[in-house]
C-alpha cells in the first residue's frame, strides 16, 4: 500500500510538471507570436491541438485575420491616397486658370451685379483650391507619405509666429488675442506643429463673435506639455467632443459660417504623428478650449507643473 500511494505521488507530481511545463511552452510560444505580430512579421504555421492549446490556434487565426485585414487598410489608403494625387494633380491647372480669369474680370469695369458674381466665383474658386489641398495634406499624413520629425523646439517661439500670423485676423474683427509667456519645451515637428495651431487659432477667431478674446497658454507636466487655445466664442455640446476632430465633421451651429471641416481633423493627425494627441473643453455659449498635448522635451523644463 505504501509503495502503491508513492507512486501515485510520483505520477501526479509528474503530471503536474508536465502540464505546467505544457502551459509555460504554450505561454511562450503565444508571448513570440505576439512579438511577431507587433513587428509585423507574424505568419501563421500548422497549428496541432493535441499538442498545443484551442487557446493557442485561436490566437493564431485571430492574428492571421489582423494580419490580413491590417494589408487590406494599407492597400485601400494607397489607393486612396493615389486617388486624392490625381484629383489634385488634375485639377491644379483648371483652378488656376479659373482664379487667373476671375482676377482679370475683377480689374475691369463691370455694373454691379456682375462684380458680385466675380465675387462669388472667386471665393468658390478658393474654397475648392483649400478643400484639395486640405485632402491632400490629410491624405498623405495618414499613409505616412508626409514624414513628421519631432524634436525638441521651443514653444514660445512656435506659440508667437503662430499669434503673430492670426493676430490681423483677430484684430480686423476686435478680438483680444493674448499669449501667456512660457519657458517650456517640447517635442514636436516645428513646421507640421505651427500649421496644427494655425488652425486652432483660425478656428478660435472665426467662430469667437466681435469683442471677444483669445488666450494661447502652456501647461508643462512630467510626460506632456499641453497647449491651450481658449477662446470666449459660441462653445460647443458635450455630445461633440468626441465627432468635433472626425473628418468633415462641422458643428449645426456654424454651418452658414465658411469651412469644410477638415482643420480639427489635421490638428488630430499631426499632433498622432508628434506622439501626442489633442482634446476639447467647451459648452454652448461659453466659450472652447482647445488643447494639443505633445511629448515633453528630453531636457527638463524650469516652468513648474500647474494643475
Amino acid at each position: 500500500m505504501m509503495y502503491a500511494a508513492a507512486a501515485a505521488i510520483v505520477l501526479a507530481a509528474a503530471v503536474l510538471v508536465l502540464d505546467r511545463l505544457h502551459l509555460r511552452r504554450t505561454l511562450r510560444t503565444l508571448d513570440r507570436m505576439l512579438d511577431d505580430a507587433i513587428r509585423g512579421s507574424f505568419c501563421a504555421s500548422h497549428f496541432d491541438e493535441s499538442r498545443l492549446s484551442a487557446v493557442e490556434d485561436k490566437m493564431a487565426r485571430f492574428l492571421q485575420a489582423s494580419g490580413t485585414s491590417a494589408a487590406h487598410l494599407a492597400e485601400d489608403k494607397a489607393r486612396v491616397q493615389g486617388l486624392i494625387a490625381d484629383i489634385s494633380h488634375q485639377t491644379k491647372t483648371p483652378l488656376a486658370s479659373i482664379l487667373l480669369y476671375a482676377e482679370l474680370l475683377d480689374s475691369k469695369d463691370l455694373p454691379p451685379d456682375c462684380r458680385d458674381c466675380v465675387e462669388q466665383l472667386t471665393g468658390q474658386a478658393e474654397k475648392l483650391q483649400f478643400l484639395i489641398a486640405s485632402l491632400v495634406k490629410a491624405g498623405r499624413l495618414e499613409t505616412g507619405v508626409i514624414a513628421v520629425h519631432p524634436q525638441p523646439d521651443n514653444l514660445q517661439e512656435l506659440i508667437g509666429e503662430a499669434v503673430s500670423a492670426a493676430a490681423a485676423a483677430a484684430e480686423a474683427k476686435g478680438l483680444a488675442l493674448t499669449a501667456l509667456p512660457t519657458t517650456a519645451h517640447a517635442c514636436f515637428d516645428r513646421k507640421w506643429t505651427r500649421e496644427a495651431l494655425d488652425n486652432l487659432l483660425d478656428n478660435a477667431v472665426k467662430y469667437t463673435p466681435s469683442g471677444g478674446s483669445i488666450t494661447v497658454s502652456v501647461t508643462p507636466y512630467e510626460l506632456f506639455c499641453r497647449i491651450d487655445v481658449s477662446d470666449t466664442g459660441i462653445g460647443l455640446t458635450e455630445a461633440e467632443y468626441s465627432r468635433v476632430f472626425q473628418r468633415f465633421y462641422r458643428s449645426p451651429a456654424v454651418r452658414h459660417a465658411p469651412g469644410v471641416g477638415l482643420g480639427l481633423y489635421l490638428v488630430r493627425e499631426i499632433a498622432a504623428a508628434n506622439g501626442g494627441y489633442c482634446k476639447v473643453a467647451s459648452r454652448p455659449g461659453g466659450g472652447s478650449t482647445f488643447s494639443l498635448f505633445l511629448p515633453m522635451a528630453y531636457e527638463k523644463t524650469q516652468e513648474p507643473a500647474q494643475s
